[in-house]
């Protein structure tokens, strides 16, 4: 089986070398992988995927190693490895993601990227994309720097004022009211001391700048609300204001077009907007200290349909990534501006709003954020406004009056895909909380302690659905009885009359039948053939099995 991947992307380049590839094109490829996610760099493959091999003189990894090393500022430390592919040898360079900038002993900088049409390119490195390149390997805090050329009169006093009333408003750190106008700026740090002056930094100019200093000094920065009708822009604001004046802004425009049923069971009167509020807040603010303010773009707010959608420039930073969205550790690109949205009270203190985002939806029974829009270059958040599922809400609130403690993020995902998908086991609940199995197990064996869910099988095959008094409650009991599934006698019958009928049986045909996951139904299918009562024929993906 070939080991070698079919094409190139962003990790993976290809270099032929029949003709012994320059050593100045080999070190660029591994300069341009280092410098943007790492990977692997193929030598003796065509561009095409064909194995064309190694050039005899390039046949020795420790040579290759040294080379790289030597020809590369700072030195980049390959591992190279030499394979056997399809009669040839090919060196696979494992090249890691530099943390630094690299370039070649000759001065070279590259990064790679992709194409319109999917295929990746080594294009130039420019000077002014390298603060963003440190920004995301969280080396340099772009928020923090002091702008060249602005004072403290770039200032709004007006924007000064509405930084303390948001304090009050949103419960920020009261501490920060006591202080004067300069302490409070010392201890956001939206101003730098440079060679005796105090200088507005990138952070301060955000928040307090005048919108015509904004404009000379902030290019960058700008933000948009917009309404779709399919393809008609019924709303399409710009705003280039300071970011607390654009985040009331987008809030108002927020607010007047969420719309609130109100559902009441017994004592509890509860409300049900088409959006989350906390959830939509957290998302726009993420937006603002998450976004690269070193590159030219937008933060996009699109109403569309049954969907809202936040965007912003500046891919995830280093280390964040979709697979652990949940459970890695808050890092935000511009730490100084972050700090000093969370002080006044806009953002989650704990740098956990991802988790508020998530809860704000589930917690309706609508779908999850959807972040798989998101690349490179930008981060995108998906929230639906589908109808709310009213019985699971009910569900939800009702244990949380029960146990006076809201019902976790993790028991929250648990219970929406058991929603959705009726029956799920432990590796399923692990990749989706984004933790291990025994934490998985954990989550789950409390949810049958309290009530909301039935465990079935043992071991490896164990599986879990809502539980019988959850059903009656979603007024979906027949449901139940078609998931939890039949004893051991009801489930011999059926599949000995089903291949009675049907002259065999397979394995996939068995869990389709009883609703048993692929171990349970091997287990039976063991059984009754250990008790003549089913033949087995074949082997592996092959098998199935006949009434003697």
């Amino acid at each position: 089986m070939r080991t070698i991947p079919q094409q190139e992307s962003l990790t993976v380049e290809f270099k032929s070398d029949q003709t012994r590839l320059p050593d100045r094109d080999l070190v660029a490829a591994v300069v341009c992988l280092a410098n943007t996610d790492g990977g692997f760099v193929y030598l003796g493959v065509e561009d095409n995927g064909t194995i064309t091999g190694l050039n005899p003189q390039r046949q020795s990894p420790a040579n290759l190693t040294a080379l790289i090393a030597n020809r590369t500022n700072p030195p980049v430390s390959v591992r190279v490895t030499v394979l056997q592919e399809e009669g040839h040898l090919v060196a696979a360079i494992e090249v890691p993601k530099s943390t630094r900038l690299v370039a070649t002993s000759d001065g070279l900088l590259q990064r790679r990227r992709l194409k319109v049409d999917g295929t990746p390119q080594c294009v130039p490195f420019y000077p002014h994309e390298f603060a963003s390149r440190q920004s995301d390997l969280g080396l340099l805090d772009h928020s923090s720097l002091p702008v060249a050329g602005a004072t403290q009169a770039d200032f709004d006093p007006l924007e000064r004022e509405r930084l303390r009333q948001m304090i009050q408003r949103y419960g920020g750190d009261s501490l920060l009211l006591g202080l004067t106008d300069e302490e409070l700026d010392g201890a956001l740090g939206l101003l730098r001391t440079v060679e005796g002056q105090k200088i507005p930094t990138v952070a301060g100019l955000l928040l307090l700048g005048r919108e015509s200093s904004l404009r000379d000094h902030m290019p960058t920065h700008e933000a948009a609300f917009q309404v779709l009708d399919g393809t008609q822009v019924r709303v399409n604001d710009f705003y280039k204001a300071p970011l607390l004046k654009t985040f009331e802004r987008i809030m108002e425009q927020f607010e007047a077009r969420v719309e609130e049923d109100e559902v009441q069971w017994g004592l509890f009167r509860i409300p049900v907007p088409t959006f989350d509020r906390r959830a939509f807040r957290e998302a726009l603010v993420n937006a603002f200290i998450h976004r690269d303010y070193s590159m030219l773009g937008t933060v996009y707010v699109r109403l569309q349909d049954d969907n809202l959608s936040i965007s912003n420039p500046g891919g995830f930073v280093e280390g964040v990534t979709l697979e652990n969205l949940l459970v890695v550790e808050p890092k935000p690109r511009n730490p100084i501006l972050a700090d000093a949205i969370k002080r006044i009270g806009l953002a989650e203190r704990t740098g956990r709003g991802v988790d508020l985002i998530f809860q704000g939806l589930l917690r309706y029974g609508r779908p999850e954020p959807d972040y798989t829009s998101s690349d490179a270059s930008t981060v995108k958040v998906t929230l639906s406004c589908t109808e709310a599922d009213i019985p699971f809400l009910r569900m939800i609130v009702e244990e949380e009056a029960r146990t006076a403690i809201p019902v976790s993020l993790d028991a929250l995902i648990v219970l929406s895909q058991l929603r959705r998908e009726r029956r799920i086991d432990v590796a399923t609940v692990a990749h989706a909380i984004q933790k291990n199995e025994s934490i998985a197990r954990s989550v789950l064996e409390r949810l049958v302690e309290a009530g909301l869910i039935e465990p079935h099988g043992i071991k490896k095959g164990r599986t879990y659905t809502l539980s019988a008094e959850i059903y009656r409650t979603l007024g979906q009991s027949a449901d139940y009885i078609r998931q939890a599934g039949f004893d051991r006698i009801q489930q011999e019958q059926m599949v000995i009359q089903y291949t009675q009928k049907h002259g065999k049986i397979t394995r996939k045909d068995v869990m389709n039948l009883c609703r048993l996951s692929e171990d349970q139904a091997g287990h039976l299918l063991r059984q009754l053939t250990a008790e003549s009562k089913l033949i087995l024929h074949g082997k592996s993906k092959g098998a199935f099995y006949t009434v003697p």
